[in-house]
């Protein structure tokens, strides 16, 4: 039963409800919760799920009512779903209880909210009884339950019968058997009037709304909707006023208290409204039909929202097939595979790592020219997935998969899959992945499944697939083999008690535990050491090193075990026993640990499993012990050894534990007969093509790991204990004419290896079971095992071209150019796909294999629930609250105490939760972050200031707007050798960012590429071409070259931001796509639908200019300086005095005085006057050296007051003195010198040197200030004291 909590009056609840009354989740509401802020639905898992949206979704799909959210109309129902998530927040401002804690200004804005999301919903209700489709949906649930207490108190009947459409959709719905059980009889407001009259024309405006079709309609919504934001930014601004002037009138008495107050209340106002018409911007974008082209508004919003930039984009490149390769296309292909995440799973901020990456790629080489495609898909996910439906039967059928048997429990798993299956997709979509869907896979369906057979039987019949008894990673808790891959490791530096799945008290682990066997004879005994003392059961050997003296005398003799008097023998071993370790005696276990699984087989042993799948004590030789759990015996076995007078004591012992990824239980290696590949020849290759240059490893660092592992491969085991996944195609022969007992069973003890068959189906084994038993009477048995999900992974570059066909797709786009990673599984995927692909294909799978860093947070921790440091990628794009981030801690698997751990993170962390971001901020700094063979340490905040740099590049695109003008057509050729200065040193800046990002995007050297690109944006582009515009752009066109520096100037911006959008495109696709599509085309480009088929910019000849730029380097080096004495003497920017420069190099002289205008711009400075040789500066000038040749002096006089400057310079130096004394006097104490660590006294050196050169730039100020008073007053002061 799943559980909803909500704050008092939240819609959320009669969502819920409703939603479950179509289907059959029962849902219990908790009390209000007065300190709650966001609702949460705890599933019967104990999952949280908030946000009204994702609640309505998870009872539809868990409760049976998937036709509230049917896939055709998904797209649709999410946007109305946003709709009433907007309406929600909205209608609090009028709606009791919140409405009382809401200001006048936030009415108007909710005001002008709600009536443009009335004016939508008129406009889709016209000529329709839902909002999505023909029957009810959680469109219609979500938006009633969000509308109706509006509905019932503060729309009168003018807004009732001006939305008749709107007023007839919801009493028809209210009246729906499922609504009612959950809301009653539904009454509206009988008030005659609202909030407010009408606008003029909204009622003609709604009829004539009813007479169009929806997609008309949807438009003249879109227009209405903007007249009523204006409507209510007009009004906002009015009770503004009214408020300003009445705080004004309340406090003349007080100071100028009232003027604040007013002051205030404007802001807030003009916040709100400001508010208001994003909300209106996002509600109009989500409006746009599925995959067509986003209208955007003729006027530029003034700042750049992510949610309506974002929206729709994305429907339109997929519906207008940007995404799709091209099979007869005789571009160069560039072919990529994702790393398939699993099917029920959902991507953290490591797969958004990868797909930002994998996007930018792409979406770069599909503008440079290449045939791209990059294949999608997604995991079967064995153990997961199956864990999750077992968790499920058990929890609503009280079941076990047993219970059901294979098929009914086959049919459960693929309903989950069909149901929660596309979780993952809508999540790469909203990343802004440009993934070919007409080509996605997943790993079990028929063509990969065919694949898998296929490469089984094939492998077996080269010998490479065997089977054989051998240890595995054996979880008792999942009753199945796992991979190395999914084996956790803690170290434990002493005895430690630790909680174990199944067990209700905790177990001792750290801990060695010494016994005696006593010797066959009886003349004494050999202590022995484990720490797993439960073992000692299938002990069948105690080693000893054949050199040591001390049992020299025991040579070939045996002990006897104390449970089962089975003699053991005392064997010599070199290789396993450290003479200097403990006694130099060691128990042998070869069924239960790899070390003593290897001297089993050099000492041909016998191997004696005592466990059974559980982890329960089998009967094989252990007497009272049979039955009990391995970790109660662990105690019991203890117990016994000390009746016996054969314990011997327990130590800390410092040891590494693996734990079960899935389920945490303890592994336990057991002896199991399974199928095994062996890899030596395959590493072998796998080694070679990347020695020879036919695979790149990037970056190179990870060859030598590569080596490592190959070198040192061990035979995989493939079989899984599981029913979901790749069913092995392995027959076992039973010949119905031998006794039961000869036959075998297979997986268990008696199972006869020689009795395997395998074929790619049953009569395939069938004829190779006849041939090899020709004539006798033959049974065949299927493996009930499943293949390692890894099998079905590593065939992923070539099945999903529906290998071992020879189909089109596999000769054009096999073999792929790239495969995109994270490095922490180089060996259990990467080198089995290289393995396996050219085993069975004959070719190296990809050219490069490109391994990424892993993400960690802003301190470098790893990411981890307990420390609540884990980061979903859709919570950065959207933002969360603190409130809402500790609601993903509840219901999940941490106990009471880890959940104060992490809440005590996340406040640390994110104090005011997650501020929105939108995903092309997420993406850039990603990317931006990868730098090569270094781990990520993500810092939100530096995501933060990327959405930022995004409002930036919309400044700058409402800036060329205004300036370009709306008779702006781009000239067709430039002669840049004519233009001004500043544009032929940006366009030759240009230029260079043009190539370094490039060079940058071949060596995935993406942190490069990304600075680049952000450098010539930010500190080129806006920071100065776009400021040396500006007097360009004021020139009167009638004065002798105005119109055409001009032009040249309008060009030159064209260009740089036409050709910078082009350039940033594969990292920010959203916002580079709303920018571009705004900027006016040249005549050449109109054929030119979107930026993403765009041609990505490349190096432009006669555009670089090494002189231009080295001179401007030299300008800004001037500006840079002035700026910096700006600030030194803390002027304004209306305090704009006079710059003089002095020059002794004549050629730098002329550029200086030919760039006046530019300099003065960039400095501020009321003027420029070059000086001439021997000329002096006047007197009260603030100076700064540039370099040997060139001087900068600010005029002052008349700028400052010098009386008042000296004032505080005094106090500046007084202060600086003092901090300067107090360090030397520290650092000339006895004790400094030898006592103090050698990093403080570097520090402390470093201190130093900037308090002096403080302390000089504090005199030289005091200096020119006595010089300007001086020139004032016309007397001499005298000179400061010495210090």
């Amino acid at each position: 039963m799943a559980t909803i909590a909500a704050p008092a009056g939240h819609p959320s609840t009669s969502i819920a409800l409703i939603a479950a009354q179509f289907g059959g989740l029962e849902i219990t509401v908790k009390p209000t919760d007065g300190q709650r802020k966001e609702p949460v639905l705890t599933t019967a898992d104990g999952d949280a799920i908030q946000q009204s949206d994702a609640i309505a979704r998870y009872v539809a799909s868990a409760g049976g009512a998937a036709a509230l959210y049917p896939p055709e109309f998904a797209e649709s129902i999410d946007s109305w779903l946003a709709t009433a998530r907007s309406i929600e927040h909205a209608a609090a401002a009028w709606c009791q209880p919140t409405a009382a804690v809401a200001s006048a200004a936030q009415r108007i804005a909710a005001r002008q909210q709600l009536e443009s999301a009335l004016a939508r919903l008129e406009a889709a209700l016209a000529n329709s009884s839902h909002l999505a489709g023909a029957r009810t949906t959680l469109a219609d649930v979500s938006v009633l339950c969000s509308l109706l207490p509006l509905f019932q108190t503060v729309l009168g009947q003018d807004v009732q019968q001006l939305c008749a459409s709107v007023t007839r959709w919801l009493q028809a719905c209210a009246a729906e058997p499922q609504f009612a059980a959950v809301l009653g009889p539904v009454s509206l407001c009988q008030h005659a009037s609202s909030w407010a009259e009408p606008a003029a024309g909204a009622t003609a405006g709604g009829k004539q709304l009813e007479e169009l079709d929806p997609e008309k309609a949807a438009r003249k919504a879109a227009k209405l909707a903007e007249k009523l934001a204006k409507k209510a930014k007009a009004a906002a601004k009015e009770e503004a006023k009214a408020a300003a002037a009445a705080a004004a009138a309340a406090g003349s008495g007080k100071d100028d208290g009232g003027k604040k107050a007013g002051k205030k209340a404007e802001q807030e106002a003009k916040r709100a409204a400001e508010a208001a018409e994003a909300q209106e911007w996002v509600d109009s974008a989500h409006a746009t039909p599925v995959g067509e082209k986003k209208k955007i508004p003729a006027e530029m919003p003034k700042g750049y929202v992510p949610k309506a930039v974002e929206a729709a984009w994305y429907d339109w490149w997929q519906q207008c097939g940007f995404f799709k390769a091209d099979l007869n296309s005789d571009k160069p292909p560039f072919v990529i595979v994702i790393p398939p995440p699993n099917v029920t799973g959902s991507l953290h901020i490591g797969h958004a790592l990868t797909n930002a990456i994998e996007d930018t790629v792409v979406r770069w080489r599909r503008m440079s020219g290449y045939n791209t495609l990059w294949v999608p898909g997604t995991d079967h996910a064995g153990i997961a997935t199956q864990s999750v439906v077992e968790k499920k039967i058990a929890r609503e059928q009280g079941k076990t998969r047993h219970d059901l048997g294979r098929d009914a429990f086959l049919q459960e798993v693929w309903a989950w899959v069909d149901k929660y299956g596309d979780h993952i997709r809508n999540q790469l979509r909203r990343l802004g992945s440009s993934c070919d869907w007409d080509r996605k896979a997943f790993t079990m369906d028929d063509n990969l499944s065919v694949a898998v057979k296929e490469a089984f039987v094939r492998l077996h019949s080269e010998g490479l697939v065997y089977r054989d008894n051998r240890l595995v990673n054996w979880c008792c808790k999942l009753r199945t083999a796992v991979s190395d891959i999914e084996v956790d490791y803690i170290d434990l530096p002493k005895r430690t008690m630790l909680s174990v799945p199944g067990y209700d008290e905790q177990v001792e682990f750290g801990a060695i535990t010494s016994f005696a066997y006593p010797l066959e004879d009886g003349s004494g005994e050999v202590v022995v050491a484990t720490t797993r003392v439960e073992t000692m059961l299938g002990d069948t050997a105690v080693a000893v090193h054949p050199e040591d003296p001390r049992y020299t005398h025991l040579h070939g003799k045996h002990v006897v075990h104390p449970v089962n008097d089975r003699r053991i023998p005392i064997i010599l071993d070199s290789e396993l026993v450290d003479m200097s370790f403990g006694t130099g005696a060691v128990k042998i276990t070869p069924a239960h640990d790899p070390n003593d699984f290897a001297t089993g087989k050099r000492h041909n042993l016998e191997f004696i499993n005592v466990f059974d799948d559980n982890g329960n004590l089998n009967s094989n030789g252990t007497g009272e012990f049979a039955g009990q759990p391995r970790f109660k015996a662990r105690v019991t076995v203890v117990e016994f050894l000390k009746a016996k007078g054969l314990f011997r004591g327990t130590e800390d012992n410092p040891m590494r534990l693996g734990l079960c990824s899935r389920s945490k239980d303890v592994i336990e290696p057991v002896l199991k007969p399974q199928w095994w590949v062996n890899c030596q020849d395959m590493a072998a290759q796998a080694c070679e093509v990347v020695r020879d240059g036919r695979l790149e490893i990037i970056p190179r660092e990870f060859e030598a790991t590569w080596f490592r592992w190959m070198e040192n491969i061990r035979d995989w085991c493939v079989s899984r204990q599981l029913w979901w996944g790749h069913r092995i195609p392995a027959f076992y022969v039973q010949l119905q004419d031998e006794e039961e007992a000869e036959r075998g069973n297979p997986g268990a003890p008696s199972e006869r290896m020689d009795r395997w068959v395998v074929g790619r189906d049953e009569a395939e084994a069938l004829e190779a079971a006849q041939q090899r038993f020709p004539g006798r009477p033959i049974k065949l048995l299927q493996d009930e095992d499943v293949l390692d999900t890894w099998f079905s992974s590593g065939l992923f570059p070539f099945s999903v071209f529906q290998w071992p066909q020879q189909t089109a797709d596999l000769a054009k786009f096999y073999p792929t150019a790239l495969l995109e990673t994270g490095h922490d599984i180089i060996f259990f995927w990467v080198a089995r796909m290289v393995m396996m692909g050219m085993k069975l294909t004959g070719e190296v799978p990809f050219k490069q294999v490109f391994l990424h860093s892993l993400v960690r947070d802003a301190h470098g921790r790893k990411m981890s629930k307990s420390l609540g440091n884990v980061i979903d990628p859709i919570n950065v794009i959207e933002g969360i609250t603190l409130d809402g981030l500790y609601q993903t801690l509840e219901g999940g698997n941490l106990d009471p105490k880890e959940i104060e751990k992490a809440a005590s993170g996340q406040r640390a962390d994110f104090p005011d939760g997650i501020e929105e971001c939108g995903t092309d901020a997420l993406r850039f700094a990603l990317v931006a972050y990868t730098s090569q063979g270094r781990d990520i340490n993500l810092d939100i905040k530096r995501v933060v200031s990327y959405r930022h740099w995004c409002n930036k590049l919309w400044n700058a695109i409402r800036f060329a707007m205004i300036n370009l003008g709306t008779e702006f057509q781009p000239s067709e050729t430039l002669d840049v050798a004519s233009f001004p200065f500043a544009s032929r040193w940006i366009l030759s800046k240009l230029n260079a960012a043009v190539a370094t990002t490039v060079k940058g995007m071949e060596a995935y050297e993406f942190s490069a590429a990304t600075s680049a690109v952000y450098s010539f944006w930010q500190y080129e582009l806006c920071d100065v071409f776009i400021e040396l515009m500006k007097p360009v752009m004021a020139l009167d066109d009638a004065a002798p070259g105005a119109a055409a520096a001009k032009q040249a100037t309008r060009d030159t911006l064209w260009v740089c931001l036409e050709t910078g959008l082009r350039l940033l495109h594969p990292f920010m696709p959203f916002v580079t796509e709303e920018l571009w599509q705004r900027l006016p085309r040249r005549q050449g480009q109109q054929q030119t639908a979107s930026i993403m088929v765009a041609d990505y910019p490349v190096v432009e000849a006669g555009w670089s200019d090494e002189r231009v730029e080295a001179d401007m380097a030299y300008l800004l080096l001037v500006v840079n300086k002035t700026r910096s004495l700006r600030s030194d003497y803390e002027l304004t920017p209306r305090q704009r005095p006079p710059m003089l420069l002095s020059c002794k190099d004549g050629g730098k002289a002329s550029l200086l005085a030919s760039c006046a205008t530019d300099i003065t711009t960039l400095t501020t400075s009321g003027s420029l006057e070059v000086l001439k040789e021997g000329q002096a500066a006047p007197a009260g000038c603030g100076v700064a050296i540039i370099d040997e040749l060139t001087t900068v002096y600010l005029s002052l006089s008349g700028v400052l007051d010098a009386a008042k400057e000296l004032e505080k310079l005094g106090k500046r130096e007084a202060d600086a003195m003092t901090r300067l004394q107090q360090l030397q006097r520290k650092m000339l104490l006895p004790s400094y010198h030898d006592k103090t660590p050698q990093e403080i006294k570097d520090a402390d050196v470093e201190r130093l040197v900037k308090m002096e050169a403080e302390l000089e730039a504090i005199r030289h100020h005091v200096a020119d200030m006595r010089a300007l008073l001086e020139a004032a007053t016309g007397t001499h002061l005298y000179p400061a004291a010495d210090h």
